[in-house]
């Protein structure tokens, strides 16, 4: 007999009526187990209301959603909602004891019975999250990105089986983003976790997941390999999610050579490239200095396009450009 599901939704719902309707609405999903689930979509798609029922802290309308074969029940079923092999992060730390260490606020989750395995889980922890020159530490004297390590492995001191991420990286610096994304990586390595994680930023979930789940008016639009997704998007709704795209419509696109049967071109930043050219049609008129690269606004006829460069400095305003447009997308 084949072993269950690890974890799927099916036509669930969650309806949040007024002027405009949100939540859910018959939604079917399966997560994989010891993957990284990204959840993306515009603010009131449903992305957080979607995490709370996969984790039963909301009771679904109708459907059911089931965690290797049994039911997930809700808080209507449940004295205290959320799945006892699950732990949810958001972006909030409330429920750290900001005058504690961050010591004690890790090793008060696991019970007394054995001291010294109780020790020993706590400094893996630690050392995991590269987080143990902070153990004596208030956590009121800590960063935001460093409050959140300190949340993150109280949810995984205890070993769920999934941890679900809802916006964890909105009150973290840039600076610590990345090593907090990469320290998540390396734990679904070494131990197996899954993670399921809602964002709005494309840059953390398409560095970070292995599948990304694409929603819009309460249902899954599409879902997929982020680099298929980003790459070959179905839909515009999902270009312009995970790409600063350029959007056009016939005549827009006519101006810059392009002819197609459908209704709209989506065009990358990188997918174009200029040259200088004192005859060109296009005009430089603002320069975006992105780091290591810049973003070139050029205009030609009230048509403004977004173009990619990594030849910093090599343009300034006013100047006359080329295009060439080497990828499109059409919709």
């Amino acid at each position: 007999m084949a072993d269950p599901i690890f974890l799927q939704a099916t036509s669930i719902s969650k309806i949040y009526p007024g002027e405009r309707v949100s939540g859910v609405s018959k939604t079917s999903l399966t997560i994989q187990q010891g993957k990284i689930t990204a959840i993306v979509g515009e603010s009131g798609s449903g992305k957080s209301t979607l995490l709370r029922l996969l984790f039963g802290l909301l009771d679904p309308d109708e459907g059911l959603i089931e965690f290797k074969g049994e039911r997930v029940w809700g808080p209507v079923e449940k004295l205290i909602p959320g799945h006892d092999a699950m732990k949810m992060v958001t972006q909030h730390t409330d429920d750290l004891n900001l005058f504690a260490k961050v010591w004690d606020n890790i090793a008060v989750l696991i019970p007394n019975t054995n001291i010294q395995t109780k020790q020993e889980k706590v400094s893996q922890i630690l050392s995991l999250l590269n987080m143990a020159h902070l153990a004596n530490r208030r956590v009121f004297d800590l960063s935001g990105g460093e409050k959140q390590r300190v949340a993150l492995a109280r949810a995984i001191i205890t070993r769920p089986e999934v941890l679900l991420l809802d916006e964890p990286f909105n009150q973290v610096d840039t600076s610590f983003r990345e090593d907090l994304q990469a320290d998540i990586r390396n734990i679904v390595k070494e131990t197996g976790l899954t993670v399921i994680m809602v964002s709005h930023d494309p840059s953390e979930i398409l560095s970070m997941a292995d599948e990304l789940i694409v929603m819009k008016d309460g249902e899954i639009l599409e879902s997929g390999e982020p680099v298929a997704l980003y790459s070959n998007p179905k839909f515009l709704y999902t270009a312009g999610l995970l790409a600063n795209c350029n959007i056009l419509d016939k005549e827009k696109a006519a101006l810059c050579g392009i002819k197609y049967k459908k209704e709209t071109v989506a065009i990358y930043p990188e997918w174009m490239a200029i040259n200088l050219q004192k005859s060109g049609k296009w005009l430089i008129n603002t320069i975006l200095f992105k780091g290591f690269y810049e973003d070139v606004m050029i205009e030609n006829e009230g048509v403004q396009l977004r173009v990619r460069s990594h030849d910093i400095r090599k343009y300034t305003t006013g100047q006359s450009v080329d295009l060439k447009i080497n990828k499109y997308l059409e919709y």
